[in-house]
């Protein structure tokens, strides 16, 4: 396609964005046009001030335009416009896609089925763990799993997919050519292996503060739902939630202790209608998945003495929580959130009020 060049290069004009950019498109017809037009057919159209179009006129190089789509093809980076095929369908639907995606890795069809996991960046031992359960379990599944590669919880749904062998997404907030956080090379690598990572910025554009919650919306755009873990109130998990009910997507949530931070963010989603979520088939249920029973052998050995005594106590009937806490005389807040740790492990189950260990 011979105006794509022109889409990359326009996509990539400091000031603007997806909305002008779209709206030079159906004023002109294409972005080769845009390219061609002088100075005063850009003002007429109504769309750009003086200082945008003296940068579009100042920027109109073929030769640069070339450079770069070689430095593209030398750092293995394709890139797809909204109307391409191989763009991620789910994206081309939400308001406000980006009108060219950066990719690195492959993209394939079966992402349509694709769930984000996100949380904080400050996640606890409990979050991580929770993060990289359903990571692995949502891609032994078949189904694509997407998050930013933060620290914390995004990177941890990101090693818990590569661990089943499964496909995962990393949407940065930068151009292809940096990678945010430093700390996360080798795991972009590995992404870039089983999956991609992709973005809306051209090469050469840092991830500074500004650009990450536009990126937030391509984290849930991309996907069919998206499972916060931990976040506190101000998180930017939060931001995400916020973007996935704007674009109809379902949002699930995990509990978590009530006196921890980083569970205000999604015990406040629960009580405001996300799903809430204990095990991987709380989300498969809501695609028509089967839902499996999923058994970890080896589950029994990463217990601590309270995960147990837990256990023991459920051995010969199911209780309430009311009666775990009075049986187990400790800590109530600690027990509540061992008890739903090991519901999200699959070792427990909850019916009508009331746990029973499930082997």
């Amino acid at each position: 396609m011979e105006d794509k060049k022109y889409c990359i290069w326009l996509s990539g004009l400091p000031h603007i964005g997806s909305r002008k950019y779209v709206s030079l498109i159906k004023y002109f017809g294409s972005a080769k046009r845009v390219f061609e037009s002088d100075r005063n057919e850009l003002l007429k159209s109504g769309i750009l001030n003086e200082k945008i179009v003296d940068i579009i006129v100042t920027k109109r190089d073929i030769d640069k335009i070339h450079r770069y789509l070689k430095k593209l093809k030398e750092n293995d980076i394709k890139v797809y416009t909204i109307d391409e095929e191989e763009y991620p369908e789910n994206l081309k639907n939400i308001y406000d896609p980006p009108p060219v995606l950066y990719v690195k890795g492959n993209l394939q069809a079966s992402d349509v089925n694709s769930i984000a996991v996100v949380g904080s960046r400050k996640a606890s031992d409990y979050g991580l763990k929770t993060a990289e359960k359903l990571g692995m379990e949502l891609a032994e599944a078949g189904i694509t799993v997407v998050s930013g590669m933060a620290l914390g919880i995004d990177s941890a749904a990101h090693r818990g997919a590569l661990k089943a062998g499964g496909r995962t997404i990393a949407v940065f907030a930068c151009g292809l050519n940096f990678v945010y956080p430093r700390s996360g090379y080798n795991l972009a690598k590995e992404i870039i292996k089983n999956g991609a990572i992709i973005s809306e910025y051209p090469l050469g554009i840092e991830a500074v503060p500004q650009n990450f919650p536009a990126r937030n919306r391509i984290i849930s755009g991309v996907s069919k739902g998206i499972v916060i873990v931990e976040a506190n109130e101000k998180s930017g998990s939060l931001i995400t939630a916020n973007f996935a009910l704007e674009q109809g997507r379902d949002v699930f949530a995990v509990p978590g202790n009530i006196g921890m931070p980083n569970s205000m963010g999604t015990n406040a989603l629960i009580k405001d209608g996300a799903k809430l979520v204990t095990c991987v088939n709380d989300i498969l249920e809501e695609y028509g998945i089967e839902v499996r029973d999923i058994k970890h052998t080896n589950q029994i050995e990463e217990l601590d003495d309270i995960d147990k005594s837990i256990l023991k106590c459920l051995e010969s009937s199911g209780k309430t929580m009311d009666q775990i806490i009075e049986d187990m005389d400790m800590d109530t807040a600690m027990i509540i959130s061992k008890v739903v740790q090991l519901e999200i492990k699959g070792m427990i189950k909850e019916i009508s009020n009331t746990y029973y260990r499930k082997y």
